[in-house]
C-alpha cells in the first residue's frame, strides 16, 4: 500500500475506530456494526468468531436483572414507612425549656416504644413527683397558719381598724406585732405560693411544647391517643376532654390546692375567683389539641390523688405535717363573709389605703415647702423691724 493511500485510511481509521487490516474489512465491519457504539464494537469484535452466525442482535438486547426473592425479606417501602423522622429534622427540640420537654417526649416514645398518651402521662407524673418536696413544705406552713388563725385574725383586725381610723402609727405597730408573731411561730405566707410559682413555668413549657408538636404535626401523634381521642393533633370533637379538665380543676380547687387550703389562709375572695376559673377557661380549652388536654387532665388527676394522699393522718405524721385544727366560725374574731361582702370590704380597704397614701404625700410636700420656701407670716408685726419706743428709752438712758 503506497503512502498516498495510507493517509486517508488513517483518517478514516481514527474516526471509526477500525483496527482490522485492509480497507475492505473495515468497510464490512463498519456496515455490520453501524448502530453500535464504536468502542463496544471494538471490544466485541475481538471475541466474535467468523465461523459463528450474525450476533449483532446480542448488542441490541440487554437482559433484565434477576428478581429479588420475596420470601422472608421485608419491603424497603415498608421499612421507610414505619420509620419516624427525628425531632431535629422537624424543627423541634433544643435546649430551651420547651425543647427539653419535646426531647423528653421523643425519648419516651422512641427509646421506650410508648404511645404518645403514655409518654404524656409518664412525663406528667415524673415532673409532679419532683415537685413533691415543695408540696410538703407548703402543706406544713399551711397547717401552722390554719392552727394559729385566731391569733393572726386578732392582729389583722386591730391593724385594719387602725388603718380605717387613719392612725398610721397604730397600724404600723400592729403590723410589726404580726411580723414578730409569724417569725416566732415560723410562719411565712409566701411558702404557700411555692408550688404555684414552680408549676407555672413547667405548665407553660409543656403547653407550648405539645402545641408545637401537634401543629407541626408529628405524624405518629395522629393515632397516638387513647379511647375516643385517638388523634392528639386536633381538638376533641366530643368535648369530653375539655369537660373532664374543667371538672377536675374545680375539684382540685374545692377539695384543697396542692399548696394549702384557701380557707386556712383567710383568702375567701381568692377562692371564689378560682372557683370561676374552670368555667372561664372552658370556651378556650375546647379548641386545644388533644395532647394539651391530655397533659392537663393527667396533672389534675395527679393533684387529686396527691391531696387525698396527704389527708391520711399517718402520712401527715410521717412527713411531720401538723394536724389541722377545725375552728368554729363563731369563735373566730373575723366572721366569714360572703362573696359580695368580701368584695366590698376589700374595696373599702383599698380606698382607705389610697387616701392615707395621698395624705402622706400632701404632708410631705407641705414639709418641703415649709423648709425651703419663704417664711409664712403668723404674727401681727415684724419682730425684726426696729421699734420707735425702745430707741427713745435707750437714748434717754444714755443721757
Amino acid at each position: 500500500m503506497d503512502e498516498g493511500a495510507a493517509a486517508p485510511t488513517s483518517v478514516h481509521r481514527s474516526r471509526d475506530y477500525h483496527i482490522a487490516s485492509g480497507h475492505a474489512t473495515a468497510t464490512r465491519l463498519n456496515a455490520r456494526f453501524s448502530p453500535v457504539k464504536p468502542i463496544t464494537a471494538t471490544v466485541l469484535m475481538r471475541n466474535l468468531s467468523t465461523a459463528d452466525g450474525d450476533k449483532s442482535a446480542l448488542l441490541e438486547t440487554i437482559p433484565e436483572p434477576p428478581a429479588i426473592p420475596q420470601a422472608g425479606a421485608p419491603e424497603i417501602a415498608d421499612i421507610v414507612a414505619g420509620a419516624e423522622p427525628a425531632f431535629s429534622t422537624l424543627g423541634l427540640g433544643g435546649w430551651t425549656p420547651v425543647g427539653i420537654v419535646q426531647n423528653c417526649m421523643e425519648f419516651l416514645h422512641i427509646g421506650l416504644d410508648l404511645p404518645w398518651w403514655g409518654c404524656i402521662a409518664i412525663g406528667t407524673v415524673c415532673v409532679r413527683t419532683l415537685l413533691f418536696p415543695l408540696v410538703i413544705a407548703s402543706q406544713r406552713n399551711a397547717a401552722k397558719m390554719n392552727n394559729y388563725m385566731p391569733q393572726l385574725q386578732v392582729l389583722q383586725m386591730k391593724m385594719t381598724e387602725a388603718r380605717q381610723a387613719g392612725n398610721a402609727i397604730d397600724s404600723a405597730r400592729y403590723g410589726q406585732e404580726m411580723v414578730l408573731f409569724m417569725k416566732e411561730k415560723n410562719l411565712n405566707p409566701l411558702k404557700n405560693m411555692l408550688v404555684p410559682l414552680a408549676q407555672a413555668p413547667i405548665f407553660i413549657s409543656f403547653f407550648m411544647g405539645l402545641r408545637e408538636m401537634a401543629n407541626t404535626p408529628v405524624e405518629s401523634m395522629r393515632d397516638g391517643g387513647l379511647f375516643w381521642f385517638t388523634d392528639l393533633t386536633i381538638c376533641d370533637q366530643f368535648y369530653a376532654l375539655p369537660i373532664i379538665t374543667s371538672l377536675t380543676l374545680f375539684a382540685t380547687i374545692e377539695l384543697g390546692t396542692d399548696s394549702a387550703r384557701m380557707s386556712a389562709a383567710n383568702m375567701q375572695t381568692a377562692k371564689y375567683i378560682l372557683r370561676a376559673l374552670p368555667l372561664f377557661i372552658f370556651p378556650f380549652t375546647i379548641n386545644f389539641p388533644g395532647a394539651i388536654l391530655c397533659y392537663w387532665a393527667c396533672s389534675n388527676f395527679f393533684s387529686l390523688v396527691q391531696v387525698g394522699f396527704l389527708r391520711i393522718p399517718k402520712v401527715r405524721d410521717f412527713f411531720k405535717i401538723d394536724r389541722i385544727v377545725t375552728h368554729k366560725p363563731e369563735t373566730l374574731p373575723i366572721k366569714k363573709k360572703g362573696f359580695t361582702d368580701g368584695i366590698k370590704e376589700s374595696w373599702t380597704n383599698m380606698k382607705i389605703s389610697r387616701e392615707l397614701e395621698e395624705r402622706a404625700r400632701i404632708d410631705e410636700i407641705r414639709f418641703q415647702k415649709a423648709g425651703k420656701g419663704p417664711l409664712v407670716k403668723t404674727f401681727k408685726y415684724d419682730p425684726t423691724a426696729p421699734r420707735t419706743g425702745t430707741s427713745s428709752a435707750v437714748n434717754a438712758k444714755k443721757r
